[in-house]
């Protein structure tokens, strides 16, 4: 097999499979290949998308976090409290949120890097960090009824007559157009794919690796708190709660957009094919009406079986040639 055809046969096979889904659920369900369902597929999905951007840069590396989906439950409850109970400005308020999760990505970069450290290890100390911070912050959800925050909720893009892209859409392809340009058309993404590659030929290459590590970690945290703000808004109120699993909803995205786990090699646009791949999924699942919403979750564990074994395959194939 051509190496060109290699790297792009994950990508091929994720667009081949949401075609595929598409098309069988326009088909069997009236309506579901209007305008306003494929807005929906957007926007209700927007945080997931967010934190799957970064987690794909955070994947390029080499790299795993496994605190996204805590820092987006307490960004939420965080900016709710601070709005509603503590009359903090809402744009004082949500530069505070960023900010932590920033800082909190850019500890934890340090720590991997610096301390030698898994990933997972040290994100999941980072996960139950800003879980338990969320809970001490309130173990109940908070509404929002400041008028800026009801507005932005209200806010949409007008598609038409029947469609509109509510803001955190907007935010979500905002985002992945960033993650493209970061990812692929930057010395930054470069090096982080060269780190995923092989860490020792990027210090060898003379590649600035802790700044990378540190810097994709914070990338991250502040994608994760995007997401927060975005879940928030999407659903009127702040909640301790939100987020939990969100991280591993990421991870599978990634992956079954073709990004390598081990990293060194992905694509953003496969991200975005993952994550319309669960909103295509969900979507028909509520428009049959009649199968339990369990079987999202037994889909994509299947689909992400066979993306790994795919790169398994691919992985040998490559060794052969």
């Amino acid at each position: 097999m051509k190496p060109a055809l290699q790297r792009r046969l994950p990508l091929i096979v994720t667009a081949a499979v949401l075609a595929v889904l598409y098309v069988a659920a326009g088909l069997n369900y009236d309506h579901f290949f209007s305008l306003g369902v494929a807005a929906d597929l957007f926007t209700d999905n927007a945080a997931l998308g967010i934190a799957a951007t970064g987690m794909t840069l955070v994947i390029f590396s080499g790299g795993i976090d496994l605190s996204v989906g805590a820092v987006v439950g307490f960004t939420s409850i965080l900016v709710a409290t601070l709005v509603e109970k503590k009359g903090v400005p809402p744009v004082l308020a949500a530069a505070l949120a960023l900010g932590v999760g920033t800082v909190l990505g850019a500890g934890m970069g340090a720590l991997i890097h610096y301390f030698r450290q898994p990933a997972f290890l040290i994100t999941l100390a980072g996960m139950f960090l800003m879980r338990g911070s969320a809970y001490w912050i309130s173990t109940d959800p908070t509404g929002l009824s400041h008028p800026a925050l009801t507005k932005l909720t209200l806010w949409d893009w007008p598609l038409g007559e029947t469609a509109a892209l509510k803001l955190s859409a907007v935010v979500l392809l905002a985002v992945l157009v960033a993650g493209g340009v970061i990812g692929h058309f930057t010395r930054f993404g470069r090096n982080l794919l060269a780190l995923g590659g092989s860490e020792q030929s990027a210090l060898l290459m003379g590649l600035p690796v802790a700044s990378t590590r540190i810097g994709v970690y914070a990338l991250n945290g502040f994608f994760a708190s995007l997401a927060g703000l975005a879940l928030m808004l999407n659903s009127g109120s702040g909640n301790p709660r939100d987020g939990i699993g969100l991280e591993l909803d990421a991870i599978a995205s990634v992956v079954i957009g073709g990004t390598l786990l081990t990293g060194g090699r992905g694509n953003i646009l496969g991200t975005l094919l993952g994550l319309l791949i669960f909103g295509v999924i969900q979507s028909a699942i509520r428009f049959d009406g009649r199968l339990d919403p369990a079987w999202t979750r037994i889909i994509i564990g299947a689909l992400l079986l066979g993306f790994i074994l795919l790169q398994r395959l691919l992985g040998r194939l490559g060794r052969r040639a």
